[in-house]
């Protein structure tokens, strides 16, 4: 009985979470089943640190851990979602680089101009949306990195990639992101996308990303909310009730415009 609990508590996840691919009809297990199935057994051996009848501080440990994860799966699920319909022929990447990363890649063509570190209009209104989708989903940070190509001096990329990825945080910010969830930084010429060996491949390496990262307990207050059946239930989700509106925070003068 013990032992049923804690496979129950693990496999319980996986199974409610398993999805079928409407243009396949294949059958997947869901972002929201692999964080369900990880937050479980990361449960499971939390669960025997409180001593006593490991099996059963197991099983509940796993059904714990396993909500917890099901809940930043499909957290991140949903923002991921919203964020490539908002950017549907913007030229943004919108990939899912781990379980609870998101990660955007800005290219250079539709962000700056040569040599300048001043957002076009073009990439002002793609991060509109942006803007727009990270408010609806407060529960996460935003890291915001500029990258150049090998042409110039070393310093000289450095400070301008720095600059690139201040203007992006900047008008985040002003888009009512609050400041405490963006940092950012700039990788000059050292981490290029592919080799700097053309002009083509020049032009991916001079970008900026933006990587999102969900908080451990992203989700859980809405699915809290919730009956815990079929999660999410509410349409629009997330409702985000109570936020505070993210107005009136500083405009953070001085990076390049």
């Amino acid at each position: 009985m013990k032992k049923k609990l804690l496979i129950t508590g693990i496999s319980s996840m996986l199974l409610a979470a398993c999805v079928t691919d409407p243009y396949t009809g294949q059958s997947t297990i869901s972002n929201t089943a692999k964080g369900g199935g990880i937050g479980a057994a990361v449960g499971a051996g939390a669960g025997t640190l409180f001593g006593g009848n490991d099996l059963k501080n197991a099983g509940f440990g796993a059904l714990a851990g396993g909500a917890v994860g099901a809940a930043v799966g499909a957290y991140m699920d949903h923002q991921q979602k919203e964020l490539q319909q908002s950017l549907q022929g913007t030229g943004i990447e919108v990939q899912r680089t781990a379980e609870n990363t998101l990660n955007l890649t800005m290219p250079s063509n539709i962000t700056f101009g040569f040599d300048s570190a001043n957002l076009t209009p073009q990439a002002q209104s793609a991060l509109d949306s942006v803007a727009n989708v990270l408010n609806q989903y407060p529960d996460s940070k935003i890291t915001i990195t500029g990258h150049t190509d090998d042409i110039g001096a070393d310093n000289y990329n450095q400070r301008l990639s720095e600059q690139r990825a201040a203007s992006v945080s900047n008008y985040l910010s002003q888009h009512n992101v609050h400041y405490s969830r963006l940092t950012q930084q700039g990788m000059g010429e050292r981490m290029p996308k592919v080799s700097n060996t053309s002009e083509a491949n020049r032009a991916q390496n001079r970008r900026v990303e933006l990587a999102i990262v969900a908080n451990q307990n992203a989700g859980s207050q809405q699915g809290s909310q919730q009956q815990q059946q079929g999660y999410p239930q509410q349409q629009g989700y997330p409702q985000q009730q109570g936020y505070p509106q993210q107005q009136g925070y500083p405009q953070q003068q001085g990076y390049p415009q």
